[in-house]
């Protein structure tokens, strides 16, 4: 080191504080100084490539860590919807806000918003979903029970006093239809494409006719369910809700079946003019029978959720 560039490193403005603290205790030799300059330049160079290190080391962390917020941001969409569409069924669309739905799913505003740009984009979702679901729902029990023995079990299941008395789990129809008519239009429009599809499972239900009729039977039957659902609901009598049930369950399967009415049938009988007898084999399902029938339903679609 030339005796400029000493005199230079020994200023108190660019002096170390390693070399200050030296000075301070020993007595300035060529020596010591040069000792001093070796070991605060491998220090450098130790915090650099320390540096580096840790560098490379928070890029890989950076790195799994979104991989991981990938995972999450799907299951937080999925319990975002999956909140949304029980409240909407439970409360009503109006009578539900984001607040409801960030405290209920456990999110932030900002990470309800950074998913779905306004509510009516998660009730659109959340609507188009639940009817999703319950075609799933349909289509099992059609692959299970058979065309034959199918509808009558979606039937029992629909028109249940379980199905009834859970509006957050059951037919988001019957739970907002008069509110889905006052929303915007890219909400009716996302009910209304999953309700014809929904409509051709049902459809693929009922025991076969001509294509042109069948799709049509599938409109009536689920049409007067869902209106029988929505008054059992609503009237403060529970008998008299039962038998709401009851009645419009047998009046639908007649729709399907094709054959004459109950009541006409039994008009029939008394008069001594009755058709031919009731194919055995066809059993009448009782109210125990739709009660089990509309829990089994419930708990599927809990599992599918």
């Amino acid at each position: 080191m030339s005796p400029a560039a000493r005199r230079d490193y020994l200023k108190p403005a660019r002096r170390p504080v390693a070399v200050t603290a030296a000075l301070r205790f020993a007595a300035p030799s060529q020596n010591l100084l040069m000792t001093l300059v070796i070991v605060d330049t491998l220090m450098t160079n130790v915090i650099k490539r320390v540096k580096r290190i840790g560098t490379s080391a928070e890029k890989g962390i950076g790195r799994a860590a979104m991989r991981v917020s990938r995972q999450q941001a799907a299951q937080n969409r999925r319990n975002i919807l999956t909140t949304a569409s029980r409240l909407f069924r439970e409360r009503g669309i109006g009578a539900t806000g984001v607040d409801a739905i960030t405290e209920e799913a456990g999110l932030t505003h900002g990470a309800i918003y950074s998913r779905f740009g306004s509510k009516e984009e998660i009730a659109a979702q959340a609507i188009g979903d639940a009817l999703e679901s319950s075609a799933k729902l349909w289509r099992r029990m059609i692959e299970r029970e058979g065309r034959d023995q199918a509808f009558s079990l979606i039937v029992d299941a629909y028109l249940s006093p379980a199905h009834r008395d859970r509006p957050g789990q059951g037919c988001v129809v019957a739970a907002l239809g008069g509110e889905l008519a006052r929303q915007s239009a890219a909400v009716r429009q996302a009910f209304t494409n999953q309700l014809k599809e929904a409509l051709g499972v049902l459809a693929g239900a009922i025991p076969r006719r001509a294509s042109s009729r069948v799709y049509d039977d599938a409109i009536a039957a689920f049409v007067a369910m869902a209106g029988a659902l929505i008054i059992a609901r609503a009237v403060g009598d529970e008998r008299f809700s039962t038998r709401i049930l009851n009645a419009t369950a047998a009046r639908v399967r007649v729709l399907a079946s094709g054959r004459a009415s109950p009541t006409r049938t039994r008009r029939k009988a008394r008069s001594g003019t009755a058709g031919s007898p009731p194919r055995r084999g066809r059993s009448v399902a009782t109210g125990a029978d739709r009660a089990a029938a509309g829990r089994g339903a419930i708990k599927d679609k809990e599992e599918d959720q």
